[in-house]
């Protein structure tokens, strides 16, 4: 036989768990149904989410630096002020002007230099009006450098027709206010900013965020000409910063704001509502996978449980024949691993076969895959280490019993 060259602990392990054949057969198909289970739930979960992070990051930065906003003041030095009568003032809040940041360049320049930083890109933003004949609309002007902020905001991979290199006598705009103003690419548009300051723009490309919103508001030229419309030359009204780790965002952005004086902004200060559900969806994943094994533990402890009061007579036997107590303990820590580890490879072969399933029949409307799944090899392990680790653990309390069993007592019983 192949176990004879088995050490002792492993050939009566492997006894034990082959007299109870069926003992054996239902509890590693309950383990690999469990590890099943996590095994999917975790890859779907880990798929819709970076899903759901992907469509909505793929509009905009991590991180949005601005310049800070004027705050109200009460004034200095006046006869009122100096006698504390200020009863009945009327204080008003500053008008928020268009303003840049301070010395952006060199801010820039600052947070590139973060290790945390992948991409920085400049941008002059503000409201103007589009006119075509007789239809216009109030939209937003982004102002960008192509080279950098596509690096954020891939806008040649939601192009739609035309092309994404501008020039500064071009624009970008959205597939729904093109719908609105009737025109289409080479057709030419008048914009106009509150200042008076007026050009026009030929529409280089038409593109689809995904949502109407932004397709009905949102426009692109090149930053220089964003910046002579809107009254702000050589400056920018705000910096886009892409980060390594997106969830460490909030993080770095509060270490940005105290290093350089601007206001930062995450996307997960700005997307609160979204990131919570994120949370939210994360804890329920854990919760799943944490129950799941608790059930596979209890699976296994009760399976051995049942087998040391079986096989109490062997064990006695096998204790007078000068078997120690920790040989007798390893024996059952052994079935217990061993169920474990059985359970996971064949669960985890559930879990891939699954996911190949779900992958090939749920499936857009137009075919296409719903959202693309995370098979992830580390996952793969981790199941296969943890469940061999829980049978382990479940293991212990029955082991140590069996381990305990009078030699006399056992066999008498």
């Amino acid at each position: 036989m192949f176990t004879t060259w088995l050490p002792f602990e492993w050939i009566v392990a492997i006894r034990f768990l082959r007299e109870g054949r069926m003992q054996t057969l239902f509890i590693v198909s309950g383990v690999a149904i469990g590890v099943g289970v996590i095994v999917f739930m975790s890859a779907l979960l880990a798929g819709l989410q970076s899903n759901f992070i992907r469509r909505v990051l793929s509009a905009q930065s991590h991180i949005q630096l601005l310049p800070p906003q004027d705050v109200t003041r009460p004034l200095r030095g006046s006869a009122d002020t100096e006698r504390g009568d200020l009863e009945g003032a009327i204080i008003q809040p500053p008008l928020q002007r268009l303003k840049g940041i301070d010395q952006w360049q060199s801010v820039a320049t600052q947070v590139r230099s973060m290790p945390e930083v992948l991409v920085v890109s400049p941008v002059a933003s503000g409201s103007v009006l589009i006119v075509r004949g007789s239809a216009s609309r109030a939209v937003t002007i982004f102002g960008v450098e192509p080279e950098q902020y596509y690096r954020i905001v891939d806008l040649g991979d939601k192009l739609l027709r035309g092309n994404a290199r501008i020039t500064a006598t071009d624009i970008l705009i959205g597939t729904d206010l093109a719908s609105d103003l009737g025109v289409d690419v080479g057709d030419k548009l008048r914009v106009t900013a509150a200042n008076g300051a007026a050009v026009t723009l030929t529409i280089a490309g038409i593109f689809d965020l995904g949502n109407k919103g932004p397709n009905q508001r949102n426009t692109y030229t090149t930053l220089h000409t964003a910046q002579s419309l809107l009254g702000l030359p050589g400056g920018v009204t705000s910096l886009e910063v892409t980060v390594h780790d997106i969830y460490a965002a909030e993080k770095i952005s509060q270490q940005i704001g105290a290093t350089t004086g601007v206001e930062a902004d995450s996307w997960i200060k700005t997307s609160a509502q979204f990131f919570a559900a994120v949370s939210a969806q994360t804890t329920a994943n854990t919760s799943i996978r944490f129950f799941v094994g608790l059930s596979v533990a209890f699976g296994i402890a009760s399976v051995l449980v049942v087998s040391v009061v079986q096989k109490s007579r062997e064990i006695g036997i096998l204790r007078a024949m000068g078997i120690s107590q920790g040989q007798i303990l390893r024996v059952f820590l052994l079935q217990g691993g061993l169920l474990g580890l059985g359970g996971s490879v064949a669960g985890c072969a559930i879990g891939a076969l699954g996911l190949w399933l779900w992958q090939g029949l749920a499936r857009n409307a137009d075919g296409t895959p719903l959202f693309p799944l995370v098979f992830d090899p580390l996952m793969f392990i981790a199941a296969l280490i943890l469940a061999t680790l829980t049978g382990l653990a479940s293991a212990f309390a029955p082991a140590l019993r069996a381990a305990r069993l009078d030699p006399v007592v056992a066999i008498r019983g």
